[in-house]
This record gives C-alpha cells, structure tokens and sequence, in this order.
C-alpha cells in the first residue's frame, strides 16, 4: 500500500438508486414507440454522473470530477478554501477565477485541508524577513 492516501468526496447514492428506478420507470413508455426510446437516456446519464461526479483529494491537488470530464488543480494554484451561501465548497485559483468543488460541502473543509498534509491556521509559504527588521 503506497504512502499517499486519497480523500474521495462523492454525491449520495441515493441519486443512482433514483436513477435506476427512473429508468425502469421509463422502460414501458420508451418501448411503446421507436421515437420515445431516446427517453432512457436520461436516467442513464443521471445514474453515470452520481456515480462518476466528486472531488478527490491528496498532497499533490484536487481532482474534480464530472459527467464526462475531470480536472485536476494542484495545490500550488489554490489561493483559498471557501463555501457559497448554500454551503457547497469551492476554491479560489491564483489567476482569480473560481471553481466549485463537486460533493463538498462548507463542514468537509477541515477533511479537504488535511489530505493537503496542511493543518488549518498555518500558512504554507516561508515568511521571509523584511529588509531592515528583525
């Protein structure tokens, strides 16, 4: 087992739950008509994102997520940690823009900023001495 552990935040299983009830739900109105079967594609594609959508993170980054793609943010980039009015997570880049970080919620901070190898309250970056002081 390697030295680095990776922190997975992934959306309620519910969703996928729904999603397979959803598509056996559709099942006889999809297969009344030809044309009306592209209707199973919905709860697929519901069911394929709860079950792929998320964040992980470990010392080198973040990885989020989606139906169909991934990103991955080192922490270098990462200016700060925050939650939006509803709670859900999201960081500040050093170029300025946002993103959101998918199933973390504002009381998963703490568990985010310790997969960095971080403790929360410490800056990361040396402090160098100002020029003429102590």
């Amino acid at each position: 087992m390697g030295t680095t552990s990776r922190l997975r935040f992934r959306h309620n299983q519910a969703i996928g739950v729904a999603a397979v009830l959803a598509f056996l739900g559709a099942l006889p109105l999809a297969t009344a008509r030809w044309y009306l079967s592209p209707l199973l594609l919905v709860p697929v594609a519901v069911g394929v994102w709860a079950w792929r959508a998320g964040t992980d993170a470990d010392r080198t980054g973040v990885r989020v997520r989606a139906l169909l793609g991934q990103r991955t943010i080192p922490w270098s980039e990462i200016v700060e940690l925050g939650a939006d009015p509803r709670g859900q997570a999201m960081v500040r880049l050093r170029d300025g823009r946002t993103a959101v970080l998918p199933a973390v919620h504002a009381t998963d901070l703490p568990d985010l900023v310790a997969a960095s190898g971080h403790r929360l309250g410490t800056d990361s970056a040396e402090k160098t001495p100002e020029p003429g002081g102590q």
